[in-house]
């Protein structure tokens, strides 16, 4: 989710957007760090502008969302960590391997089962979306190790940027314990100073030795990188369109009967050969079709009319 805020900062009642960062006379604009803030622009806001994080960012985040986002998370993480551990020696990517500081997954294991308990592995899985995104990973850290640079500046520094806001606003809006369980991805215990951090990676990054062309194909990335983002961000809006207000605690949405019945869990558990109970909604419209409960209904709708017609005499 925080990648989306890389470089900026944004108050938990929705203010504009600035640039926290402060200019650095020694950068050049043909280092990566430049190429890469100024060839991501275009993506960061149409990322900033997204349904989804406006929503979060106003303190309009269902719970059901947010389990669902923090999922996504945490097989990212896992699939970009793996990678960055196969290649912590390529010296096309290692200065950038801070493990201690930076690593989000086992703070996102601990996210996890606070969300969904311990047997949370038998409850979580893939999104269509989220396979999209560790694929594009898994592919760059296997065959194209250079460009893991760009997938790492936009989760990380978006994580000690706009991250830190996203945390406030998830811990308020979900009255999660000012413990901070639930959103340990959000907390950096190793990194005292997040913008000298933050320096001191970008400084890593421009001393990289990569020509130019390498340098284009990782801002291209890093848009890519986006734009999985993205593509992540509006799955989560539909499926919080097909959510019930019930469904805002984190229990079970109900399908009401509109929309896509697939959308329905229900529906979705008969598919994966799950025994339960049928669909609330769809078991109760059968119901109402036989004739004796249109009997009893007629004669109950009859009885209301009756006592609404003597209470307005």
């Amino acid at each position: 989710m925080s990648s989306i805020m890389e470089g900026s900062e944004r108050g938990d009642k929705g203010e504009n957007l600035h640039y926290e960062e402060t200019e650095d006379a020694n950068v050049s604009p043909t280092d990566l760090s430049e190429l890469l803030k100024e060839g991501t622009k275009e993506s960061h806001d149409r990322a900033e502008n997204c349904q989804f994080v406006k929503d979060f960012l106003k303190g309009k985040i269902k719970k059901e969302l947010f389990k669902l986002a923090t999922v996504a998370l945490y097989f990212t993480y896992s699939a970009l960590e793996e990678e960055m551990d196969r290649n912590k020696d390529n010296p096309v990517f290692a200065p950038l391997y801070f493990p201690l500081e930076l690593h989000r997954r086992e703070a996102l294991v601990r996210d996890v089962e606070y969300l969904y308990g311990e047997d949370w592995k038998e409850k979580i899985q893939y999104s269509e979306a989220t396979k999209h995104y560790v694929d594009r990973i898994r592919h760059v850290g296997q065959h194209e190790p250079e460009l893991l640079v760009a997938h790492a500046y936009v989760r990380y520094m978006g994580d000690l940027s706009g991250g830190q806001v996203l945390k406030k606003v998830a811990q308020r809006a979900l009255k999660l314990p000012s413990t901070e369980e639930g959103i340990q991805f959000y907390v950096f215990e190793n990194i005292s100073n997040a913008q000298q951090f933050k320096q001191l990676y970008r400084a890593r990054m421009n001393v990289l030795d990569l020509d130019k062309n390498t340098k284009e194909r990782i801002v291209e990335e890093a848009n890519r990188a986006f734009g999985l983002n993205l593509q992540i961000f509006d799955e989560l809006d539909k499926i919080g369109m097909s959510l019930t207000e019930e469904a805002q605690d984190g229990s079970i949405p109900v399908h009401d009967g509109k929309g896509d019945l697939r959308k329905c869990p229900y529906y979705a558990d008969k598919l994966a050969g799950k025994a339960g109970p049928g669909c609330p909604y769809h078991a109760a419209m059968t119901l109402a079709k036989q004739p004796l409960v249109q009997l009893i209904l007629a004669a109950c709708v009859a009885v209301a009319a009756g006592a609404a017609a003597w209470y307005v005499m």
